[in-house]
């Protein structure tokens, strides 16, 4: 069994999420290539893009979703993600109704019991069949012209279009110039091939998770998908032919496909600004060997809100945000400790980056 330092483990874990090494030229590779994207920020989703790709613009991002190659749903542990349009089938069909029944009892405080949720997947069909996509008002609005009144002033439209969502019924459409999100109908946007047992859909979740996230461990797996902690190592078990074991501090071993390059080398310190929810901070059980434990706390600042991060070969070194002052927008980092002089080159690289895919000036405030 090769053992595996925690330097080792950071540097093979970026290599597969395509922070570091060969770069995503398309949208959807980016998205592809970690299975899915956070999506419950809109900007942020297209900063995940930015810091796995080369080249690629927050338009491309956006063109991407109305042409219908990314498409935006609730996907893994329940919440939005931005999956390849070929993926959502699968995936939704493997996840979805795990979660719709998790979130049973949520629905029916907002007087959404099994009867009233059937009633609503019918209105929301006949609503939206041939319709172009709508915005959330304007679809309880006309849910309403249907017999199915909900009061916007509650959660209720909201969990009545997730569990619709979870149902494979609707997906999110392309957003609005405000990148308020809209709906459709999935049989009427995309393709979606025919069913996945569950069995081979978790298998083959799990090689992708590997494939994108690795090496990780079938606790990671469980973390990042939202499955139980038996279904993951039962997944993991139905592709142990196409995985090899990895020893790694604590004792406990982490996973990686076959054949997959685990010794990458990298030229010079590889600075990624990550964007809020950020799939690297958010994809394993512990973000341990990510962020040093006297700072998680500036990263995960409560209630599940991860912060954007400032990732050098791997490891959070700070935070970072922006403002626009003028015409420019300014990325004011706020490092841990004293960034080394070494990396700076890398980090105003990083943020030209930033200001190239928003296409706007951009200058780096780095306090000290």
């Amino acid at each position: 069994m090769t053992a595996l330092t925690a330097a080792r483990i950071r540097v093979a874990r970026t290599h597969a999420q395509g922070l570091a090494g060969e770069p995503a030229t398309s949208v959807a590779g980016a998205v592809r290539r970690v299975v899915g994207l956070q999506a419950q920020d809109v900007r942020a989703s297209r900063l995940a893009v930015r810091a796995r790709s080369m080249g690629l613009t927050r338009s491309d991002v956006d063109s991407a979703v109305t042409a219908r190659r990314v498409v935006r749903t609730w996907a893994m542990r329940g919440t939005l993600h931005m999956l390849a349009a070929e993926d959502l089938g699968w995936i939704v069909g493997l996840l979805g109704p795990r979660f719709a029944k998790g979130l049973a009892g949520r629905r029916r405080s907002l007087g959404l019991d099994e009867a009233t949720c059937e009633r609503g997947l019918a209105a929301i069909k006949a609503v939206l069949t041939g319709s172009e996509p709508l915005e959330r008002p304007e679809l309880v609005t006309r849910l309403a012209d249907h017999g199915m009144p909900l009061d916007p002033a509650t959660q209720a439209p909201a969990h009545l279009i997730g569990y619709a969502a979870m149902c494979g019924l609707v997906c999110r459409g392309p957003e609005t110039g405000a990148d308020e999100p809209t709906y459709v109908l999935v049989e009427e946007w995309v393709d979606t091939p025919p069913a996945v047992p569950a069995e081979t859909a978790r298998a083959r979740l799990a090689r992708r998770y590997l494939g994108g996230s690795g090496p990780a461990g079938a606790e990671d797996f469980a973390a990042w998908s939202g499955l139980p902690l038996g279904e993951s190592r039962a997944a993991f078990a139905a592709i142990a032919d196409e995985v090899e074991c990895r020893d790694a501090p604590g004792g406990k071993p982490l996973f990686v496909l076959a054949g997959a390059g685990q010794d990458e080398e990298t030229a010079g310190p590889q600075v990624r600004l990550l964007g809020h929810f950020d799939g690297y901070l958010l994809g394993y059980r512990s973000r341990d060997l990510a962020v040093p434990a006297r700072y998680d706390r500036r990263i995960q600042t409560g209630g599940g809100f991860v912060m954007p991060a400032v990732l050098v070969d791997g490891r959070a070194v700070g935070t970072w945000r922006q403002t626009r002052a003028r015409n420019r927008l300014v990325v004011a980092v706020e490092p841990f400790t004293t960034i080394p002089r070494r990396v700076l080159p890398a980090l105003r690289a990083e943020v030209a980056d930033l200001g190239r895919f928003l296409d706007v000036p951009v200058e780096l405030d780095l306090r000290r």
